[in-house]
C-alpha cells in the first residue's frame, strides 16, 4: 500500500513502488486528465505538479513521490475558475485538447516562480508539445493572466 497525497488528499493506493505516477493516478486513482503521450518525460501530457514543481508523471515512480503533494489538473479546480483555466477558455487555447492539462500546469507553474513572464520566458518554460500549434494562444493566455485580466 502506497500513501499519496493527491489534490490534497490523502490516497492509499494498491500498487507498487516501481509503478509510474501516471498510471497510478489514471488507473488506481481514476483521475484520467493526466493523459499518456510518448512515455518517455518528453511530450509533457503527463504533466502534473508535484509540490508546485512541474514532473513528467509517465517517468517518475510512485515509491520516489514521498509526502510531496501531487497535483492534478482534477485539483487545479473543480469548477474552471482557476485564472489559468479561465484564460485558456478566453483564448480559446485548446484544439483536440490532448495535451492541454499538462500545458495548463506547466502554466500554473510558471506564473508562480514568474508572475510577469516575457515571450522568452514563456518559450523556455512551456516545453510541452501540442500537435495543434497552439503555441500563440497559450502564450497570450499566460500574459493575460500576467496582466489580471483572466476572463
Amino acid at each position: 500500500m502506497i500513501k499519496l497525497n493527491i489534490n490534497g488528499k490523502q490516497v492509499d493506493l494498491d500498487a507498487d513502488a516501481d509503478t509510474p505516477l501516471l498510471w497510478a493516478l489514471r488507473d488506481d486513482a481514476g483521475l484520467t486528465g493526466t493523459k499518456f503521450g510518448c512515455g518517455m518525460g518528453l511530450c509533457g501530457a503527463c504533466t502534473v505538479l508535484l509540490d508546485g514543481q512541474v514532473v513528467r508523471s509517465c517517468v517518475l515512480k510512485i515509491g520516489d513521490v514521498g509526502t510531496k503533494a501531487i497535483t492534478t489538473i482534477e485539483g487545479l479546480s473543480p469548477d474552471r475558475s482557476h485564472p489559468v483555466q479561465k484564460a485558456w477558455i478566453a483564448e480559446n487555447v485548446p484544439q483536440c485538447g490532448y495535451c492541454q492539462s499538462g500545458q495548463i500546469l506547466a502554466a500554473v507553474a510558471l506564473l508562480k516562480a514568474n508572475p510577469k513572464p516575457t515571450d522568452a520566458d514563456i518559450d523556455a518554460a512551456m516545453t510541452n508539445i501540442c500537435r495543434c500549434g497552439t503555441y500563440n494562444r497559450m502564450r497570450a493566455a499566460i500574459h493575460r493572466v500576467a496582466k489580471g485580466t483572466t476572463s
